[in-house]
């Protein structure tokens, strides 16, 4: 059940008007109170004998009675809106319970506490099945003012308990950092025009995008207008930007004028201050030393998120979901046609797993945000896709520290998200890894050769050996241990790196999760002939077996809820 509060200037007719109007598109069906403030106020959607207009007059003026009473001492808000509706799949309520929901929603705001006869005066309007709108006065009959601190926080915690009394879809409780869901009237409209989704979420989404990508705020503006976005910037009197409105061509109210929107009321992270603090530059530019491979480097980059989920610095946690966000906002731009559409919905439902009341601390996400705007503009080679596949299975493990890391403090919104995040991200990966391993497959040595690497699999992973072996992606693992030899390598050594990298406790598919591994193990510099030479005679001295190295590989990392 979500209610929202929206507060007013003026008298209440204007409201009144609407609630028991057609609607913007004739959705208004049947209007009529379902409560009230005495329980006897006129009602225009029940008083057939009379002209339903002098009939909302005659409310509306009762209604406003007490704020005009005050004169020029009263408030400059006057009344109070609070639309309660009810989810989709929930069952269809009552008038009479819709009534007690009402009366809970007003005294939770301190609207009208429960048995205050001098209480402010409100209604209740049910126009739908799944929804009612309630307006109130904010002058309450004795001519005092309501107390109604933190209204919105104590009318969503009632909420709560209302679905659980009446058997209601529960939502997760928030904490004031999700982005304003559309209102009605955008609904309506996006409905009427045959859109899919209303104007603030198409903003929402190229705002973000933009910000991901830009490397500076002069870029910033140019992506937006590039993406067809209109910017209006707010200036004080000295010229300095301060804010900045969006606004989409075609988009426009009544009069012919573009609807703005405050890139504050799109996301609170989306403020212009906001979106500074997270184009502004944390550290200098590394000296590059070799040509690197973006896909590597971003995949790198992601594969130490779930280090930083696990250590104790919450602000450098909240940092990387961030950066992960914002690698999720362009990964649809560079994917493979067939998962852009699970990757999309991936991002739009991770955007509210990147903000909490932590303050995020972006130190330490710089490699992984300029690795992932350098693969969006560059595009580099990924000739078999191994590239975005290994980066989405480092993604997808990242998302599921993220989940773990806000259930544990208690993020319920958050947490959910990067749950329903993961379904998407599975979808993705799916459709992306499925042709790279099976061109793998395709290229597998023979069969001495994997009898040769399998006794190498299962001296360094006995546990998981025959798990592996039996897997369908234990030919493509098989080809890339092989490759990695031709280049070099040795197999049971670039074996033990790998496990060293990360647990397979936390993969589904472990042969899958080492065939990424290897892959890009084995693509890095190819070992030295004395290198070479010495890791033989050590593999020699250890009859074979490698051991791992606590100093040369860092810690391995589980996940509590790795669904790959």
């Amino acid at each position: 059940m979500i209610p929202k509060i929206i507060l007013g200037q003026g008298g209440t007719r204007g409201l009144i008007r609407y609630l028991f109007g057609k609607g913007q598109a004739n959705e208004h069906v049947d209007p009529h109170l379902v409560a009230s403030w005495n329980d006897f106020a006129p009602d225009p959607g029940r008083s057939q004998h009379r002209d339903p207009k002098e009939v909302e007059r005659q409310l509306a003026t009762q209604l406003d009675q007490p704020v005009r009473m005050l004169g020029d001492r009263a408030p400059q808000t006057t009344f109070w809106h609070c639309p309660v509706r009810a989810a989709p799949e929930d069952p269809i309520l009552t008038d009479a319970q819709w009534a007690d929901i009402a009366r809970r929603i007003v005294a939770a705001a301190g609207i009208a506490p429960g048995g205050d006869e001098n209480a402010c005066r409100w209604v209740a309007v049910r126009h739908a099945d799944d929804h009612i709108h309630i307006a109130a006065t904010l002058v309450r009959q004795d001519g005092r003012r309501p107390q109604r601190d933190h209204d919105k926080r104590a009318v969503q915690k009632e909420a709560r308990k209302i679905e659980v009394d009446y058997g209601l879809r529960r939502l997760k409780a928030g904490d004031g950092t999700a982005a304003k869901r559309p209102t009605s009237k955008e609904l309506f409209k996006a409905k009427r025009l045959g859109q899919d989704t209303t104007a603030r979420e198409v903003l929402r989404i190229r705002v973000r995008r933009a910000v991901a990508a830009a490397g500076d705020e002069a870029e910033f503006f140019t992506l937006l207008e590039a993406t067809g976005v209109t910017v209006r910037l707010n200036r004080a009197p000295s010229g300095d930007a301060l804010g900045c409105n969006f606004a989409l061509p075609g988009n426009t109210n009544e009069n012919g004028e573009p609807v703005w929107f405050a890139g504050s009321t799109l996301s609170p992270d989306l403020s212009l201050p906001r979106i500074r603090e997270r184009l502004a530059t944390t550290s200098p530019e590394p000296v590059t030393v070799r040509p690197r491979n973006l896909w590597h480097q971003a995949t790198s980059a992601t594969e130490r998120i779930p280090h930083h989920l696990s250590a104790d610095d919450d602000h450098a946690a909240q940092g990387q979901l961030v950066a992960l966000g914002a690698a999720l906002d362009l990964l649809p731009i560079t994917a493979p046609t067939a998962a852009r559409a699970e990757l999309q919905q991936a991002a739009v439902l991770f955007e509210r797993a990147t903000r909490s009341r932590i303050t995020a601390d972006l130190d330490s996400t710089r490699v992984l945000r300029r690795s992932i705007q350098e693969i969006w503009r560059d595009r580099p080679q990924d000739k078999d896709g191994a590239g975005f596949a290994m980066l989405l299975d480092a993604a997808f493990t990242a998302v599921a520290f993220a989940a773990h890391w806000h259930r544990t403090r208690q993020h319920a919104q958050q947490a959910e998200a990067a749950e329903r995040t993961l379904l998407h991200l599975r979808a993705a990966y799916e459709q992306v890894a499925e042709p790279v391993l099976a061109g793998l497959a395709r290229r597998a040595p023979a069969q001495q050769t994997k009898h040769r690497l399998a006794h190498h699999l299962q001296q360094a992973v006995p546990e998981y050996a025959e798990r592996i072996l039996n897997d369908p992606a234990w030919d493509a693992l098989a080809t890339v241990l092989a490759e990695a030899e031709r280049a070099g390598h040795n197999a049971a050594t670039i074996l033990s790196q790998a496990l060293g990298q990360r647990t397979l406790e936390d993969a589904h598919n472990p042969a899958r999760a080492l065939t990424w591994r290897i892959r890009r193990l084995s693509q890095r510099h190819t070992p030295s002939p004395r290198a070479q030479a010495a890791r033989a005679r050590s593999a020699t001295q250890r009859s074979g077996v490698p051991a791992r190295s606590p100093a040369a590989t860092p810690p391995p990392q589980r996940s509590p809820d790795r669904r790959r």
